[in-house]
């Protein structure tokens, strides 16, 4: 998720969806971020002499994230309850809504006014971390003083970058395939499965297609997620270290299996694919009636039931689930020239693991982290969207692999890069072949 343009606790209610990002802006920001750091580091950089060694004197600690209203009341109201039990400590709190938040955050850093604590996901902690701008809290996570030990080890795993803890996941995601209960049961057509192949979706999705006229599938050839866990499927990744985790004729095999989809008719046409490709949760082909499957994450899918009356069903992406893994919705990074660093962690700590600030956080960020916390939240849930989320991702956290490494710079480019590559293919611009190897070209100078 990204956040909004206008900072301020007043910002109007705003959904936390993903939308795209100028990069040159933040490029801009991150390039001044490496001039400002030395002077932002300098009373810093003599090891934390800067942290009080009083431990009842006053700290105010700056916090930054993006979201709605909403997320804005449940967050303050979680800080109140630290500054309640810790009444030395209080809060500068500043929030804004989805589009625009990076673009601060890269102004922010950049101007020498970083905040203590910031929100960030998986699109960014690499381009922050890279700079030294997050501070490394596995020293705090051995020594005890960050307890991750109730997480899923893949999820906090999925914090590091180039062996330093640079976030910690204040949610759980996972990819789904959202399908349409309702249309399949009209028709006596069976559900699809968690752990079928590539091969029987699209043999189902052909079926049903068939019986009802609504394309089985959505067309995910551009949906960097569904290309991603099939990459594990296949002993790949989406990187390497420092370079790709795929090849131009990997991509061309991808594209070539949703061809083969589409001249079935198991999809819609491009003109309809192209609209499922947006990320506009409301445009989702399973909820405007254009196909019986979206491949989404699986905490939308009470944003999903939100758009359609009819009943909504969730399991994991086809093929082997060990190929997914637990996906931090997001996290929260301390800055690494805060003056005060422990105290930071330790509200890191607190509102990851805390059972009361567990239960005023809800699920907003996605399903808590700490399993036991997460086991209380869960039931108190009574939507029943939510809780269809919540059990596919109990059903999968014994099956999850390893995580992936954190998506490099310039994940954003290549995401879109895809979308591009993959429409150049659903329209017959060029073939598979073609499109695959004019993505791979656009990848690497993305990542470069």
């Amino acid at each position: 998720m990204h956040p909004a343009s206008t900072p301020a606790a007043n910002t109007p209610t705003t959904r936390g969806r993903r939308t795209p990002f100028r990069r040159h802006r933040l490029l801009r920001g991150l390039a001044a971020v490496a001039v400002a750091l030395p002077l932002a580091f300098g009373a810093a950089a003599c090891g934390g002499n800067d942290e009080p060694t009083d431990p009842n004197a006053p700290v105010e600690l700056s916090i930054f994230w993006w979201g709605g209203e909403a997320r804005a009341k449940l967050t303050e109201e979680a800080l109140a309850l630290y500054t309640k039990k810790h009444p030395n400590v209080t809060f500068k709190k500043t929030w804004q809504a989805n589009q625009g938040y990076f673009d601060k955050l890269a102004t922010l850093t950049a101007g020498g006014e970083p905040p203590d604590l910031f929100q960030i996901d998986d699109n960014y902690l690499t381009e922050y971390a890279s700079r030294n701008t997050t501070l490394d809290l596995m020293p705090y996570k051995d020594s005890g003083k960050l307890d991750v030990s109730k997480f899923p080890e893949s999820l906090w795993q999925y914090g590091v970058v180039d062996g330093k803890l640079a976030g910690v996941a204040f949610g759980e995601n996972t990819q789904g395939m959202v399908y349409n209960k309702t249309l399949l049961a009209r028709n006596g057509l069976p559900e699809p499965r968690t752990g079928m192949s590539w091969d029987e979706l699209i043999t189902w999705a052909e079926s049903v297609s068939k019986k009802t006229k609504v394309p089985g599938t959505m067309d995910p050839s551009a949906d960097y997620k569904a290309f991603w866990v099939w990459l594990r499927q296949q002993g790949k990744d989406l990187y390497q270290g420092k370079e790709l985790g795929f090849t131009a004729e990997d991509v061309t095999r991808w594209f070539e299996l949703w061809k083969g989809a589409r001249d079935r008719g198991a999809t819609p046409t491009p003109d309809v694919i192209h609209e499922g490709n947006a990320t506009d949760i409301t445009k989702q082909l399973v909820v405007t009636g254009k196909a019986a499957t979206s491949f989404v994450w699986a905490n939308q899918m009470p944003e999903l039931k939100k758009n359609t009356k009819d009943e909504l069903g969730v399991v994991a992406y086809p093929g082997d689930p060990g190929a997914q893994w637990a996906r931090a919705s997001m996290y929260f990074s301390v800055f690494r020239g805060s003056k005060h660093k422990d105290v930071a962690v330790d509200v890191i700590n607190f509102l990851a693991n805390d059972p009361e600030a567990g239960r005023i956080l809800g699920t907003d960020r996605g399903l808590p982290s700490n399993l036991d916390v997460r086991k209380a939240v869960a039931e108190a849930v009574t939507d029943p969207a939510m809780k269809a989320s919540i059990a596919v991702e109990n059903e999968l956290t014994a099956k999850f692999g390893k995580s992936p490494q954190v998506p490099l710079k310039g994940h954003s480019k290549v995401r879109s890069e895809l979308i591009k590559a993959a429409e150049n293919a659903q329209f017959g611009r060029q073939s598979p072949a073609q499109a695959a190897a004019a993505f791979v070209e656009a990848c690497r100078a993305a990542i470069a």
